[in-house]
């Protein structure tokens, strides 16, 4: 399987729309969005400098978005939404392995926030040994701690 990270591109705002607009996809997150709000979304955490979130590509298709940036000081927030028809095809686990070597090369942590219901992405926390650290905002939190060398 080919996976692939990219920057958004204003021409990734169709697939975007139709992966944001799915009550399915959107159960656990906000309300399905509307094409302003996508557009906006877009705008502000896929274009922004850095970006919030990143484009990502099955075999060269546009399967949704990961999230990728600063949670605090020390860690980086990643998650991942996908459209329903790449559901079970083990992408997020793949992008997981990918940003936590991102972050190791960092030096950072990493965070991931989700819902109690979401019971995939706590699953996929913990096969990579994120712990659970609390509850913020109604969002469970999940930490994996970066082991830094003795040097650094």
């Amino acid at each position: 399987m080919k996976v692939v990270i990219r920057a958004f591109q204003e021409r990734d705002f169709e697939n975007l729309y139709r992966l944001l607009s799915n009550a399915q996809v959107m159960e656990f997150l906000e309300p399905p969005f509307s094409k302003e709000q996508t557009e906006s979304f877009l705008k502000d955490a896929g274009l922004s400098d850095p970006p919030l979130i990143y484009a990502v590509e099955y075999n060269g298709q546009f399967v949704g978005y990961t999230i990728y940036h600063d949670y605090d000081d020390n860690s980086m927030e990643i998650g991942w939404v996908f459209n329903l028809a790449f559901w079970n095809k083990s992408i997020a686990s793949e992008i997981t392995e990918q940003l936590i070597e991102k972050a190791r090369q960092a030096g950072k942590d990493e965070t991931i926030e989700c819902a109690p219901e979401q019971e995939v992405s706590k699953h996929i926390a913990i096969r990579f040994g994120f712990e659970q650290v609390g509850i913020i905002d109604d969002l469970e939190v999940f930490r994996l701690h970066i082991l830094k060398s003795p040097c650094s």
